[in-house]
């Protein structure tokens, strides 16, 4: 089978397939209908079958539609990978590394990671961002990010994976609250408690929303902060109670009038992995960072 796709047929087949209409796809890629149906055509007749189901109300994708929907959304990614990458060039910048990462390991283990690898390699970019660990797992299979870094028992498949620490959640309550000296309680049972979160976007508070879920509960807290430091100065004023990493609350603990109470919950006690689609086929910038997380 030869294929004959160039990277503008690829385009025109993600923008009809993502608006479900051939015309509205034309007129995304700024070309004719007509052009359109015949570069989809010619397409078909590549693969020698059907891509497209046509109907009054738009199209819709065929197993092999899909099949090519998929590669054509890689490829277009690793297209604006490369354009990033030599407009990173141009600008004296030698490398450009997406790192996606769960809360625990941005706020706990990166800055001083991550500070160590930038000293040595000045002329590297790294794109760091938050996600849970089930968006940065899809994120690193689609391309989108070079290296995950994520908690708990989540499916990486064949990836490469490596150890990276592990950090369990703690509730953090003033040193005056019924539940200070106590050894350990249930997430589920302290859902009546009024909680100080981190802000909605933060993938803690998602992740706690989802175990509350999961309990039959709602997880509101009374505020959201934006930092680990926040929740405990609110906690220690008697706001309310927090779930953090274990790390951050003993840190925290030493400077406020506040105490740690083990979670009781499984999930509590989380590993963290480093994780890779393949090492080997990492950009070299990104190999480097990978192997100076690995080894510090």
């Amino acid at each position: 089978m030869n294929l004959h796709f160039d990277l503008f047929d690829l385009k025109l087949f993600v923008y009809v397939a993502d608006a479900h209409s051939l015309t509205r796809g034309a007129e995304k890629a700024c070309i004719s209908l007509a052009a359109a149906s015949t570069r989809i055509k010619q397409m078909e007749e590549a693969v020698g079958g059907k891509l497209l189901h046509r109907s009054a109300q738009g199209v819709s994708l065929t197993a092999a539609g899909q099949a090519v929907l998929y590669h054509a959304k890689r490829v277009m990614q690793q297209m604006e990978h490369l354009r990033c990458d030599m407009q990173d060039f141009g600008k004296g910048i030698k490398g450009h590394v997406r790192v996606f990462a769960n809360t625990t390991s941005i706020t706990e283990y990166l800055p001083q990671k991550l500070a160590g690898f930038l000293t040595q390699h000045p002329a590297v970019q790294v794109d760091l961002r938050e996600y849970l660990s089930e968006e940065i797992v899809r994120a690193v299979a689609d391309g989108e990010a070079d290296i995950g870094i994520l908690a708990g028992d989540v499916h990486t498949g064949d990836f490469d994976a490596q150890p990276f620490g592990s950090n369990q959640l703690v509730l953090v309550v003033p040193t005056t609250h019924r539940l200070s000296g106590v050894p350990s309680v249930a997430f589920a049972d302290t859902l009546d408690e009024q909680h100080v979160g981190l802000h909605h976007g933060s993938a803690i508070h998602r992740f706690l929303q989802r175990r509350a879920e999961l309990a039959g509960r709602g997880f509101n807290p009374r505020i959201q902060v934006s930092s680990f430091e926040a929740i405990c100065l609110m906690i220690e004023a008697g706001v309310g109670v927090g779930v953090l990493p274990a790390s951050s609350a003993q840190r925290l603990s030493m400077a406020m009038r506040i105490s740690t109470v083990a979670l009781s919950d499984a999930w509590a006690e989380r590993e963290l992995k480093l994780i890779a689609r393949s090492r080997e086929q990492l950009p070299a910038s990104a190999r480097e960072l990978f192997d100076h997380l690995v080894a510090s």
